[in-house]
């Protein structure tokens, strides 16, 4: 493990601080991998547990909450050996344990024809080393990128490392089930081994960054001083978390079709968004950014939630994904700001935490209110809760300049 005694300059060697976007995509490139490993079951596992193993509905469900229980628990720790081991240590870790991960899963669809109890527990260690290693590998990802780029570039990183997450889980999903229909879940397990083991190779080869000395807050400290921005980013995300989840089901319900061009709007949108106004945050700020990103979200689920026709759904799905694009990035870089420097990589994994308890929660509050009040509801609930963000993020940046 790499420690404070870390000579700067042998750190900086391979990695100069000068923020390109070049060196940027090395560090994010392992949030990449992370998320494509996450993405590559996300559409199989479901049907796999509920028809191939013949388990309920809700358990089916349960194989995929369970990673993100793992990734919410490992947060803080994933924080805490980025800020005393160094980030590189963390990245190693979290491409370790998604190679663990993918082996497993392996393992599952090796032993589908032993009692299906096997296979379903094989299966749920899988997803809690896969939640483990996400935490790991894109916490120690995005601090490390901070710490190699510079302070000045934080917001850069971290919304390329967004872009890797949103891309790498839109790849990964479709290859997954293309890869299922043609050799079986076990394909998807070989591939993830690959993938992961030879990134774990690379994060080996490349120049560790120094860990910065200094008294480390008490987590309850960081805690205090990040959960107003988590929270933010919770109610921020509830607009994505209800799309992705039941915007299928909405134009089922419609009898729509193009639920996928939906989708495809959305992340098309938020990706240009976070390329073209990229460096707005260091220009502006990160509250103001926050407070017109999500005046513009909330515009965005506002028309979902009274959308007439498919095409009114598209285009608010595209101005939702516009809107969300920087919330993340601006309220982490305020977030950050709130802590000393060798507290950054826990006050990133608590930032993000929160969007993990957001994406778990959503999905059975918003359902509970699709049943008693339809599906138009679960988007009027989104929009309270961007709306929520919004006066959040506005009374933050009050109290800022006070």
């Amino acid at each position: 493990m790499e420690n404070s005694a870390i000579d700067s300059s042998s750190a900086t060697a391979l990695d100069a601080p000068n923020g390109s976007t070049r060196q940027i995509l090395t560090f994010t490139s392992f949030t990449f991998i992370c998320y494509l490993s996450i993405g590559l079951p996300l559409a199989i596992l479901p049907p796999y547990v509920h028809l191939r193993l013949g388990y309920s509905a809700a358990l089916a469900g349960l194989v995929i909450s369970v990673q993100y229980i793992a990734t919410f628990i490992s947060r803080p720790w994933a924080g805490r050996i980025s800020d005393h081991s160094g980030a590189k240590v963390s990245v190693q870790w979290g491409m370790a344990a998604c190679t663990l991960s993918g082996g497993l899963l392996l393992l599952a669809a090796l032993l589908h024809r032993q009692p299906s109890w096997l296979s379903l527990g094989i299966l749920l260690a899988s997803r809690l080393a896969l939640g483990t290693g996400e935490s790991l590998g894109s916490t120690g990802a995005t601090l490390w990128g901070i710490t190699s780029a510079g302070q000045e570039h934080t917001a850069k990183v971290i919304s390329f490392n967004g872009i890797s997450t949103y891309g790498a889980l839109a790849l990964g999903a479709p290859l997954g089930v293309v890869l299922e229909q043609h050799w079986g879940l076990g394909a998807i397990g070989l591939l993830t081994i690959a993938v992961c083991g030879a990134s774990l190779l690379m994060a080996s080869l490349k120049a560790p960054a120094p860990v910065t000395p200094g008294e480390h807050l008490p987590f309850r400290d960081v805690l205090v001083r990040v959960t107003p921005h988590g929270m933010g980013l919770a109610l921020g995300g509830v607009g994505y978390s209800v799309l992705a989840t039941f915007v299928t089901l909405f134009y089922a319900n419609r009898h729509w079709d193009g639920a996928a061009l939906c989708l495809t709007s959305f992340g098309v949108a938020f990706i240009v968004a976070r390329l073209a106004f990229i460096n707005t945050i260091n220009r502006f700020g990160g509250f103001p950014v926050g407070i017109t990103c999500l005046s513009i979200e909330s515009a965005g689920v506002l028309l979902l939630w009274r959308a007439g026709s498919p095409w009114t759904a598209f285009a608010a799905a595209a101005l939702t994904g516009f809107g969300f694009s920087l919330v993340f990035p601006s309220l982490g870089v305020e977030a950050v700001k709130r802590v000393p420097e060798f507290n950054r990589g826990t006050a990133l994994g608590v930032y993000t935490g929160f969007s993990d308890v957001s994406f778990f929660l959503v999905g059975p509050t918003a359902g509970t209110l699709i049943g008693i009040y339809g599906y138009p509801s679960a988007f009027l609930f989104a929009l309270g809760c961007v709306l929520a963000a919004l006066a959040i993020v506005v009374v933050l940046a009050r109290l800022q300049k006070e």
